[in-house]
């Protein structure tokens, strides 16, 4: 694995330069961030937006999900799948503490909500408060796999170790949205478009 600072630095800059900087300022709305990815688990983006419009429309507010039954919320979100079980997980959240707190300590919490991994809990904390943590999804860890910044053969625990590790301060944003732009976009999981990549020299696993 090969991710010094100074490679790092210039991966970073070729997708800035190709994808821009993304902007996009915490939303300081933590539950409505683990909701949407909890509604995404074992489902498409479409049916997940579908389920968290509608359970927003019955329950506008948040203290009203909380204090809803959980049969209102499951019938809320039924098209997201699995609503049975994501609705029990929905009624147990409660992260209202959680701005002013140590970002260690809001990750070992979330973590230990049913159905929350490091990836959920990470987008909670960049997503929601702009705090110090990196969304690894399949698209950014197979890219940082195969441009051999992340470790291979890795759980996600390592590989969002690992990630938090390469990223500057500051930079956790632009490296997670940039990296899933490119996975999404050029480097696909089958066929990679390594012929036209704008990372194609600096990859150790292209395609010749």
């Amino acid at each position: 694995m090969n991710a010094s600072p100074a490679r790092v630095r210039r991966l970073r800059a070729k997708l800035r330069e190709h994808y821009g900087r993304p902007c996009a300022p915490p939303h300081e709305d933590p539950l409505g961030e683990l909701v949407l990815t909890v509604l995404s688990q074992s489902t498409n983006d479409r049916n997940r937006d579908v389920a968290f419009l509608r359970l927003r429309d019955r329950l506008p507010a948040w203290e009203a999900v909380l204090a809803a039954p959980v049969d209102e919320i499951e019938q809320a979100i039924r098209p997201g799948g699995i609503s049975k079980v994501k609705s029990a997980r929905i009624k147990a959240m409660d992260l209202s503490w959680m701005r002013d707190a140590p970002v260690e300590q809001s990750r070992n919490f979330l973590c230990e909500l049913p159905g929350v991994g490091r990836k959920t809990a990470a987008c909670v904390l960049l997503f929601a408060y702009g705090l110090r943590d990196v969304p690894v999804d399949t698209h950014v860890s197979r890219v940082g796999i195969r441009l051999g910044i992340l470790p291979d053969h890795a759980n996600f625990d390592r590989l969002h170790d690992a990630m938090l590790d390469i990223t500057p301060p500051g930079a956790e944003l632009e490296l997670h949205v940039n990296l899933l732009r490119h996975g999404r976009r050029t480097c696909h999981a089958q066929r990679p478009a390594c012929a036209s990549c704008i990372l194609r020299r600096s990859c150790p696993s292209r395609l010749d």
